[in-house]
């Protein structure tokens, strides 16, 4: 009896030597006994689309996006979901019938985060966003499509946060939206929030220091690091000094990718074993 053949996944960005995303997929396909493997793949953004056509004709169901290919992908595919033209990114691509779907789960897996961390979404919050390029403006958006009452945005590119503006009041054209280039203005901005977004790059490299001093936040405050390479970035060490309630961005991973694989194969992952194959990781530090 010939073996069955194993169904193939990917996430694809340039660089991707960082990605924890193969580790946490494969560990829940292994645990569901689901017959798949998920690998890395670092392609160049030029050759992007040929890559991705070339994966469909050799059987992959489906892939995840990251950095620089969400904005690519978007503004080359034929076929979007309502989620990509919402956040005009694509995070996942699944092959269906000869098409290329394109999907964003990033908002999807901000919101989980959010519950998953802090026991509660964004109901009435007044929510300041630290950087708003991809991910900071995904959160912006679902911030604004989910119930937060004014938005905070910081972002030293002026361009950039009047472009994210227009565009939240699109979605909600009462959204009282503060923004500011200047460090000053931002610090005060977050001192007035009650949930705190750090999307910038800041805390990439573990020897970052913050760009704000403990002494913008305070006890009342849930503060989520998008980066999830790390523990705790000095950013939420300085959070939490302050009495703040703190998480990193390890379940919007874990959640955005948990959404990803139900599109590619209508089946629930095992999310407690994604969450588990990467604390490993992330906390190894720590834990030894």
């Amino acid at each position: 009896m010939l073996k069955e053949q194993k169904k193939l996944f990917a996430v694809l960005g340039h660089p991707i030597g960082h990605s924890l995303s193969p580790i946490m997929h494969n560990a829940s396909m292994s645990s569901i006994n689901y017959n798949g493997i998920y690998s890395a793949i670092d392609v160049h953004p030029n050759k992007l689309m040929d890559r991705l056509f070339t994966m469909s004709n050799q059987g992959y169901l489906g892939v995840n996006l990251t950095i620089p290919h969400k904005e690519i992908a978007y503004n080359n595919l034929e076929y979007l979901d309502d989620s990509a033209k919402l956040f005009g990114a694509v995070n996942t691509i699944a092959f269906k019938d000869k098409k290329l779907i394109g999907y964003s789960t990033d908002g999807y897996g901000f919101i989980q985060a959010l519950e998953a961390n802090f026991g509660c979404g964004l109901d009435g919050d007044n929510v300041f966003v630290l950087g708003c390029g991809g991910a900071g403006r995904t959160v912006a958006l679902q911030s604004a499509c989910s119930g937060a009452k004014k938005l905070w945005l910081a972002d030293i590119d002026v361009d950039r946060i009047e472009k994210l503006k227009k565009e939240l009041h699109i979605i909600n054209s009462n959204l009282e939206v503060n923004y500011s280039a200047s460090l000053d203005n931002q610090m005060q901005g977050c001192k007035e929030c009650s949930l705190i977004v750090q999307a910038s790059p800041n805390g990439m490299n573990l020897n970052d220091k913050s760009l704000f001093p403990e002494t913008v936040f305070n006890k009342n405050q849930r503060v989520l690091d998008l980066i999830y390479m790390y523990p705790e970035t000095d950013f939420l060490k300085k959070a939490k000094y302050a009495g703040a309630k703190i998480a990193n961005g390890m379940d919007m991973l874990v959640y955005q990718g948990a959404k990803s694989f139900a599109i590619w194969t209508d089946i629930s992952p095992n999310i407690d074993e994604m969450r588990h194959a990467i604390s490993e990781i992330i906390y190894k530090e720590v834990n030894d």
